[in-house]
């Protein structure tokens, strides 16, 4: 496990966490409501001009409003539990250190599935059927699946319909262009200089570009920093946005409008 998935994980079990604790005060406040609900004699209607009108009413309302919570909380810990499960099953992330080997290996089944459709639409259109049929059992379908190839859709197309081509050999030209953006993201940062002046640091690390001041910078110095989408980070203490193309476009934007802060100039 890298610390990109270490990461991932302490942020599923943090969530986990939180499920856990909105769950566990979701049921206090259930069981308060029930010891609240049994202290009145079942039936005891609220007595209209009584004097214990009042109180009744009030008590009715505390006795609801732990409902209220109850059902708030555990709909709080449902979201949570939700969060915990969906960690990770976003796709490969670019701030995954491991990313071009995860991508690589995805792009690699990806282009022999499509060899294999292409293989098997070849031997379901031969005219022998049954030359057809062996052809597909050397490449590893069973009987039923091969039925399945043959049974013509509602098109009347029998194998792999194009469709289903196309759409895979896209997603396997969009994972080649995310592997050639993050090589040469890679290239970048590994050839990237550490700038420092009077004013700040600037390095591009973990995937981000980061402006580091010495301080909190000045409205007008935030104000630039804003207006390019970088966002403070108080994990990292600096400036930061992902190093994209984009990202380093913008960071040098940034160190130009930031040139009449520094003494001197950079």
């Amino acid at each position: 496990m890298n610390e990109y998935e270490e990461k991932q994980e302490a942020r599923r079990l943090y969530y986990l966490e939180k499920a856990e604790e909105a769950r566990r005060e979701s049921d206090d406040r259930w069981a308060r409501a029930r010891k609240m609900g049994d202290a009145i004699p079942m039936g005891q209607p609220i007595l209209v001009g009584h004097h214990s009108e009042k109180s009744h009413r009030a008590y009715l309302k505390r006795m609801n409003n732990q409902y209220d919570k109850a059902m708030e909380l555990s709909g709080k810990a449902d979201y949570y539990e939700r969060k915990a499960e969906s960690v990770g099953k976003g796709g490969i992330s670019s701030d995954d250190p491991d990313a071009i080997q995860k991508l690589t290996e995805k792009l690699d089944k990806l282009k022999e599935f499509q060899e294999q459709m292409k293989a098997a639409n070849r031997a379901v259109r031969m005219k022998d059927i049954e030359k057809g049929n062996a052809k597909l059992r050397e490449q590893g379908y069973t009987d039923k699946q091969i039925k399945e190839l043959r049974e013509p859709d509602f098109c009347g197309r029998i194998g792999y319909p194009d469709y289903q081509l196309s759409n895979n050999n896209a997603n396997i030209h969009r994972i080649e262009g995310r592997i050639k953006e993050l090589q040469q993201r890679k290239t970048r940062e590994e050839t990237s200089e550490v700038i420092k002046n009077d004013l700040y640091e600037y390095k591009v690390e973990d995937n981000r570009c980061q402006f580091i001041f010495d301080g909190k910078p000045e409205d007008e110095i935030r104000t630039i920093l804003k207006s390019n989408a970088f966002k403070w980070s108080p994990n990292r203490g600096a400036w930061v946005r992902q190093a994209s193309s984009a990202g380093h476009y913008a960071a040098k934007l940034v160190r130009k409008e930031l040139e009449k802060f520094v003494e001197g100039g950079e």
